[in-house]
């Protein structure tokens, strides 16, 4: 049963992600209202990625001329290409689903396809740049309730919450979190675009660093 609910999600991400691509070529955004606030977080990786995409090709080409089989070849070729379309469409998918602030105050993170997370402007805190580099993979709630979506091995803003939220990692696993990691190419920004919450007790006593 996990196998198969695995091998579900990362097929709807990879659905996703060719969805991004349609869009990244239109030039639109996923989930955006006009008069939200939106902040970009592919910076740090961006560059890796296009190297990705590179090596991708050189090695597609390489063994186009190198495998002297028709079929080994035509097999190859197929998953090579795919595989290229899959780097540029996760890229895609980040560029055309950035975090967003709405109009009310409530704070939309996401990663890509991969991770989307809603937060109520009633349920935050506290909201502040905070330069990290967490160790772990992305997604990673530690002991403390700390949620931790970190890119390129970094996260930029930290938000406190009122009240555990629930969050669902990209495989499918749930967990929970009162503080929220996370990186914005312009964390300031981010931070300032965000409404202040009434005046409320902090459920984690570790303060943010004021931006």
């Amino acid at each position: 049963m996990r196998s198969a609910t695995v091998l579900r999600r990362l097929t709807v991400h990879e659905v996703r992600a060719l969805h991004s691509l349609a869009l990244w070529v239109l030039r639109r955004r996923d989930g955006v209202r006009t008069a939200a606030y939106t902040a970009k977080y592919t910076e740090p990786q961006t560059a890796m990625l296009y190297g990705f995409v590179f090596v991708a090709i050189v090695e597609t080409v390489a063994l186009a001329v190198l495998i002297p089989w028709p079929l080994v070849h035509a097999i190859t070729l197929f998953i090579d290409v795919y595989g290229v379309i899959q780097l540029i469409g996760f890229h895609a998918a980040c560029v055309t689903r950035p975090h967003v602030v709405e109009a009310d105050g409530s704070l939309r993170v996401r990663y890509g396809a991969l991770f989307d997370l809603r937060i109520p402007a009633d349920q935050i805190v506290r909201a502040g740049v905070d330069r990290r580099y967490p160790d772990g993979s992305r997604g990673t709630a530690r002991d403390d309730g700390t949620l931790e979506l970190a890119v390129g091995g970094q996260t930029t803003v930290t938000v406190q919450l009122a009240a555990p939220v629930t969050f669902v990692r990209p495989l499918g696993r749930v967990g929970t979190a009162h503080t929220v990691r996370f990186n914005a190419d312009d964390p300031r920004a981010l931070v300032a675009a965000l409404r202040p919450a009434p005046e409320r007790t902090a459920p984690s006593p570790s303060p943010v660093p004021p931006g």
